[in-house]
C-alpha cells in the first residue's frame, strides 16, 4: 500500500482519492480513509513521491510540486469528511419508518441517538467530535442527529469542527511520523497505531456515559424493589 500511495501521491489524483474514501467512510466503516490520509501525509514528509524512501532522479523543486500539499490535504479531508456527515445526516433525516425501526433494533444506534440528542439540546457537541476518532462513531452520531430530527444548525458547526480535528490529527500524525521515524512503513506503522489508539480512547469514552446510565438505572430499580 505504501508504494501505490506513494506513486500515487506526485499526481492531483491523491485528493481525489482520498476525498473519496474520506466521503464514504460514513457509510463503509472498514475503509481505511485514516490509513490512507496518513500514508499521503507521510509522503508529504518524505519530499518525493515515494512513501517508501526509495531515491528520486528528479531535482528537489521538481520534487516539491509533486509532492501533495499539507495544507490542500487536511483541507480536503476535513471537507470531505463534512460532505459525508450531511449526506448521512440527510438520508437518516428522510429515512422514515423503517429506518426509525433499524435504529429501534439496535441498543448502540438508540443509546448513541439519545445521548448526542442530550448534548446537541444544552449546546454543546463534543460528542460528536470524539466520535469521529472512534471506529465507526461517525456513522453512528451522523445517523442518529438525522434520524433525531436534529437541526443542522446544531449538528453542522460540531461536524466541521470534528472534520477538521481528526483531519489534522491525521496528518499530523504521518508528516510528523515521516520526519520522526523516517519515510518508511515503520513510520506509517507508528502514525497509525497512534490513531487506532485515539480511536480505542475515543470508544472507550463514548461508552462510558452509557455504562454510568445503565448502573444508575440498574441501581434505582433495585432500590424500587426493595
Amino acid at each position: 500500500m505504501l508504494e501505490s500511495v506513494g506513486a500515487l501521491a506526485g499526481s492531483p489524483w491523491i485528493y481525489a482519492v482520498v476525498a473519496l474514501s474520506v466521503l464514504l467512510d460514513v457509510f463503509l466503516p472498514v475503509l481505511p480513509s485514516g490509513v490512507l490520509v496518513i500514508t499521503a501525509a507521510t509522503a508529504v514528509a518524505a519530499g518525493s513521491t515515494t512513501v517508501a524512501g526509495a531515491a528520486s532522479a528528479t531535482s528537489a523543486a521538481e520534487q516539491a510540486s509533486q509532492v501533495p500539499s499539507l495544507l490542500a490535504l487536511t483541507l480536503c479531508a476535513a471537507a470531505a469528511s463534512v460532505l459525508g456527515d450531511l449526506v448521512a445526516y440527510r438520508l437518516a433525516w428522510r429515512g422514515g419508518e423503517r429506518l426509525d425501526r433499524a435504529i429501534a433494533r439496535s441498543r448502540r444506534l438508540t443509546s448513541a441517538q439519545e445521548r448526542l440528542g442530550a448534548a446537541l439540546a444544552r449546546g454543546g457537541g463534543i460528542l460528536v467530535i470524539i466520535a469521529r476518532f472512534a471506529p465507526a462513531g461517525r456513522s453512528v452520531v451522523s445517523l442518529g442527529a438525522g434520524a433525531a430530527h436534529r437541526k443542522v444548525k446544531e449538528f453542522l458547526p460540531w461536524s466541521a469542527l470534528a472534520s477538521v480535528a481528526w483531519a489534522g490529527y491525521s496528518v499530523g500524525l504521518g508528516y510528523f511520523g515521516g520526519q520522526w521515524l523516517g519515510a518508511t512503513w515503520v513510520g506509517t506503522a507508528v502514525s497509525v497505531l497512534a490513531l487506532f489508539v485515539a480511536g480505542a480512547l475515543a470508544a472507550y469514552v463514548m461508552r462510558r456515559p452509557a455504562a454510568a446510565a445503565a448502573q444508575a438505572a440498574a441501581t434505582a430499580t433495585a432500590t424500587t424493589a426493595s
